[in-house]
């Protein structure tokens, strides 16, 4: 397992219940296609599961 984690909001939070907007602002995200390198914690893993239909996670180089 990575250290780190790139994560890339790749599906609209537009009609998405408030608490999954809330979880993509938590991961950093802030628009379409913007990408953040994060920690692999058991914590952050959490927020990607619960919105993993409108991400995509890939090891960090």
């Amino acid at each position: 397992m990575a250290d780190k984690l790139k994560v890339t909001l790749v599906r609209s939070t537009i009609d998405r219940p408030q608490t999954q907007k809330r979880t993509v602002l938590g991961l950093g995200l802030r628009k379409l296609n913007h990408s953040v390198v994060v920690e692999d914690t058991h914590a952050i893993r959490g927020m990607i599961r619960k919105v993993q239909h409108l991400v995509v996670v890939e090891p960090a180089q």
